[in-house]
C-alpha cells in the first residue's frame, strides 16, 4: 500500500463525523465549550435610558443658554432611579449607570457646574448629550452568540450580560490514550535499563484538553495482544482511541492485529508525511482509532494535524481554514523530499507586522526540547523546490500554555 497524502488522509479521518449530542451546563462551567445552538438575549440592554457620565440630568432647552440656574430636584443613582419627571428649569443630580429621568434629554457633566443650595449653576454644556440610549448594545431576542462559537471570556461575559444562567453546548468528545511498548513507564518512574519515559500521552491529554475534549488515560499496554485488547476494552466507550506505537511493520508493532479481533476494520497505516509516517486509521464500530507513532514528536504534530480536526467536527466548531496561514521564511530551504515536511520553527515579527519563521537547526523527530521551543510549523509540500531566503511558506501556528 502506498503512502496517502497528508490531505487525503485527513479526508478520511474527518469524514463522516458529525457534531454530537448537546447538554445545557451553567455558564461558570462553560469555558472553552463550544455552543450546540444559537443563543438569544433575554432582555434588553441597557433595559433604559442610562447616564454615562456623573454630572446632571437635564432639559437641553433649558441649557441652550448659558450660564443657566436649574433647580436640583433629586438624585438619580445605580440601582435607586428618580422616579419623578424633569420639568422645565429642573435638574436632577444623577450618576454613571444611573436612569435618566423621564424629561431629561440631556447630561450637564459635574465639571460643567457648579452646586449651589438648593440649585445648580450650568457653565458649559458640550461634548453629547452622555445618554446610552435603551437597546444601544442588544435588545431581547437578538441572537449574539452562534452555534459553533467557542465559549471563551469575551463570549461568557456577553452571554451573562445577556441574562443566560445556562448555555447549550456540544458534549465533549471523549477520547482513550492508550500507550504501547514493554520499554515505556509512567513519569516520575525509576528507569531500568532499556526503559525510556512514556510522555505522549500527557502532550496528548493537553492537546484533547485544550480543544475541548476529555481525555481518558488508559495506561500502558505491553507488546502482548491480550494487554493491548484489555486496556482498549477498557476505554469502548470513547468516541476515538488514540493509540501510541506499535503501528509500524517491526516485530512487537501489534496494535493493529491486536484490535482486529475487536472488530478493528483499518483503513490505512501510512501517510506520506514528516515526520509522522506510520499512522494508523480504522475503526470500531462507532469507535474512530487513530494510532499515532511512538516518536514524541511525531505523535503530537500527528494529533495536531489529524485529531484536532477530528474534535472540530465533533463539537461543531467549523472547518479549519483551507489554508493555513502564511509567514515570511527567515532563511534558505532546500528542497523538499516526497513526503509533506512539519518543520519546526521560530518566528519573528518585524515592524511591519510580518511574521518571519526560521527552521530550528535540527529536524530530528526525536528532539522534545526542539519542539517545546517551536511556536509554528512550516509545512513544505512534497517534492517542492528549494525556496530563497523571503518566500513565503504555509505555517501551522502551536498553542503556547
Amino acid at each position: 500500500m502506498a503512502p496517502l497524502s497528508v490531505a487525503e488522509a485527513l479526508d478520511r479521518v474527518t469524514k463522516g463525523l458529525a457534531p454530537l449530542e448537546a447538554e445545557r451546563v451553567a455558564l461558570g462551567e462553560a469555558s472553552g465549550r463550544v455552543l450546540a445552538e444559537d443563543v438569544a438575549a433575554q432582555l434588553t440592554q441597557p433595559p433604559f435610558d442610562a447616564s454615562a457620565m456623573d454630572g446632571y440630568a437635564v432639559r437641553a432647552a433649558d441649557v441652550a443658554a448659558l450660564p443657566a440656574t436649574l433647580r436640583v430636584i433629586g438624585r438619580s443613582a445605580a440601582g435607586a432611579g428618580f422616579r419623578g419627571r424633569v420639568g422645565p428649569g429642573e435638574a436632577v443630580r444623577i450618576f454613571t449607570g444611573a436612569p435618566v429621568p423621564e424629561g431629561a434629554d440631556f447630561i450637564v457633566i459635574q465639571e460643567n457646574a457648579e452646586e449651589a443650595p438648593g440649585s445648580v449653576i450650568v457653565r458649559e454644556a458640550a461634548g453629547g448629550s452622555f445618554i446610552r440610549p435603551r437597546g444601544q448594545d442588544f435588545s431581547e431576542g437578538d441572537i449574539l452568540l452562534t452555534a459553533g462559537t467557542r465559549l471563551g471570556p469575551r463570549e461568557l461575559m456577553l452571554a451573562a450580560a445577556m441574562n443566560r444562567a445556562d448555555l447549550p453546548v456540544r458534549r465533549k468528545p471523549r477520547v482513550a490514550i492508550l500507550a504501547t511498548g514493554n520499554e515505556v513507564v509512567p513519569p516520575g518512574s525509576e528507569l531500568a535499563a532499556d526503559q525510556i519515559v512514556s510522555s505522549v500521552p500527557i502532550g496528548l491529554a493537553a492537546l484533547i484538553a485544550r480543544h475541548g475534549g476529555e481525555a481518558m488515560p488508559l495506561g500502558i499496554a505491553r507488546d502482548e495482544p491480550e494487554s493491548i485488547v484489555t486496556l482498549a476494552r477498557a476505554g469502548s466507550a470513547a468516541d476515538i482511541l488514540v493509540t501510541i506505537g506499535g503501528a509500524s511493520v517491526g516485530e512487537y508493532d501489534l496494535v493493529a492485529t491486536a484490535l482486529k479481533a475487536e472488530g478493528l476494520e483499518l483503513d490505512f497505516w501510512k501517510i506520506a508525511m514528516r515526520p509522522g509516517k506510520p499512522l494508523l486509521f480504522g475503526r470500531m464500530g462507532k469507535q474512530r482509532v487513530l494510532g499515532v507513532p511512538g516518536n514524541p514528536v511525531s505523535a503530537l504534530i500527528c494529533a495536531e494535524v489529524f485529531l484536532v480536526p477530528m474534535l472540530r467536527k465533533l463539537l461543531g466548531a467549523g472547518e479549519r481554514e483551507s489554508h493555513e496561514p502564511d509567514a515570511i521564511l527567515g532563511e534558505a530551504l532546500a528542497a523538499n523530499g516526497p513526503r509533506e515536511h512539519y518543520m519546526r520553527a521560530l518566528s519573528e515579527w518585524r515592524e511591519d507586522g510580518a511574521r518571519v519563521v526560521t527552521p530550528l537547526p535540527s529536524q530530528d523527530s526525536s528532539l522534545v526540547a526542539a519542539l517545546a521551543r517551536a511556536d509554528c510549523l512550516i509545512v513544505r509540500p512534497p517534492n517542492a523546490p528549494a525556496l530563497p531566503r523571503g518566500a513565503r511558506v504555509r505555517i501551522v501556528p502551536l498553542d503556547r500554555g
